[in-house]
């Protein structure tokens, strides 16, 4: 159709048990942090010593359903290829780093509660 928009919409959703981050952190320390998480969000689980197992968790969980929302780009992307930050209202949002990816958005909701974490990735292709 005339004026008609060809854009994909792809979805991701990633749940985690919190014990099992917490673990490979106490068993790996930096090494498993530093591959996985930015130094940016490194310092944010961190300043949140209460949570900060839940918060780790929520961002791996975030970092998977970004992969499977993307799973056309999967095998070339690496863990620091996405970031996930805060707003300053709190919203948590994705940031693509060393990408070249047209996207039109991509959205991220994340939770958690003593035990696990879940986080839903929806993206808007151009």
């Amino acid at each position: 159709m005339i004026g008609e928009i060809d854009m994909q919409i792809k979805t991701g959703i990633d749940i985690i048990e919190i014990d099992r981050i917490k673990e490979a952190i106490e068993r790996h320390g930096e090494s498993f942090l530093k591959t996985i998480f930015t130094d940016e969000e490194i310092r944010f689980c961190e300043n949140r010593r209460m949570q900060k197992y839940e918060d780790y968790a929520a961002r791996f969980a975030a970092k998977e359903a970004t992969f499977k929302a993307l799973s056309f780009y999967y095998e070339t992307c690496k863990w620091l290829d996405y970031e996930v930050l805060n707003l300053e209202n709190g919203k948590p949002y994705i940031n693509l780093r060393n990408s070249d990816l047209e996207l039109e958005s991509i959205d991220l909701s994340i939770s958690h509660n003593k035990t696990t974490a879940v986080a839903s990735v929806v993206v808007l292709l151009k």
